[in-house]
């Protein structure tokens, strides 16, 4: 299910937040699959138990996962992460556009250069 790898430069959580990302969006993890517990990911994985949890954590922000009280985690309906990835997406390109602004773009320049980066995508 989850592979991780010890040479990469980011956290373990990281890792196992974007294997199950993957898993989720590619639809290998249907919506309402009941996630392993934090203690069976952890002892599957080889890893510290907070480490699984804070990785669940991020996914749930994320919209990835829901929790039920007292029953585990589940893999959310497609509508949850969809929005929530738009809506981090939007968040990004806030932050990009005050970056921007900050060093000097003029809003013409920007949209330039987003239209150039949009090209290079389309080929």
């Amino acid at each position: 299910m989850i592979v991780l790898d010890y040479r990469d430069k980011r956290p373990i959580y990281e890792q196992v937040v974007d294997k199950l990302e993957r898993l989720i969006v590619g639809g290998a993890l249907e919506q309402d699959f009941k996630m392993p517990s934090v203690r069976s990911l952890g002892m599957e994985l080889s890893v510290n138990p907070n480490t699984i949890q804070r990785a669940y954590n991020q996914l749930e922000q994320e919209g990835y996962l829901y929790t039920v009280s007292g029953r585990g985690s589940f893999v959310a309906p497609e509508s949850e992460w969809r929005d929530g990835k738009k809506h981090r997406m939007l968040e990004e390109w806030k932050l990009v556009t005050q970056s921007a602004r900050e060093a000097g773009l003029t809003r013409e320049e920007l949209v330039r250069e987003l239209e150039g980066i949009f090209e290079g995508v389309k080929s």
